[in-house]
């Protein structure tokens, strides 16, 4: 239903019409609909470690593993917007995940933080640097380009880019010492 009306157009009574009960009894299974965004943000979490696991360090160069791994992000992302709306940003005024799901979501979060670390991407504001290409190309995508690929062809060569920053970085903190 949320990818047909999106995530702010869940409503209780139309979800009983869909699985063929009163919106009341949806309560014995959920609490309130922030119970059901937390659900969906625990799958789509689960969802997402899998995904990235699947493209695992295969102990080839560190550049092709950070392209591949930033293009898994990107098409997993676009793959569907509205799991993306719900993981990656803040669309459902007042949600906040539950710790459990929240924990799922710390994980991915530090594997990620792994993966650069072994590209040398070690310090918190590049790191954020690299969240903000990834989203970024993917709100592009997903804004202006549905369905194509005018932002997701930028991948290798948003990848190449920091990654040259990042070793002018390293370059000039070895400089300093």
């Amino acid at each position: 239903m949320v990818r047909e009306h999106g995530l702010a157009g869940l409503s209780m009574r139309d979800l009983g019409q869909r699985v063929g009960m009163r919106a009341q009894s949806i309560y014995s299974y959920f609490a309130s609909k922030h119970e059901i965004y937390d659900a969906m943000f625990l799958e789509g979490y689960q969802a997402f470690a899998e995904w990235m696991d699947n493209v695992a360090d295969d102990g080839t160069d560190p550049i092709v593993a950070a392209r591949r791994a930033v293009r898994a992000f990107v098409d997993f992302c676009t793959t569907d917007p509205v799991r993306y709306q719900l993981l990656f940003q803040r669309t459902i005024p007042g949600f906040t995940p539950s710790p459990e799901s929240w924990a799922v979501a710390v994980q991915a979060y530090e594997q990620m933080q792994d993966r650069l670390a072994a590209i040398g991407v070690r310090d918190q504001p590049t790191l954020d640097l690299w969240t903000a290409m990834m989203t970024g190309l993917t709100d592009q995508q997903i804004s202006n380009d549905p369905g194509g690929d005018r932002w997701t062809q930028l991948v290798d060569r948003a990848v190449d880019l920091l990654l040259m920053d990042t070793r002018t970085l390293d370059n000039e903190e070895s400089e300093k010492k």
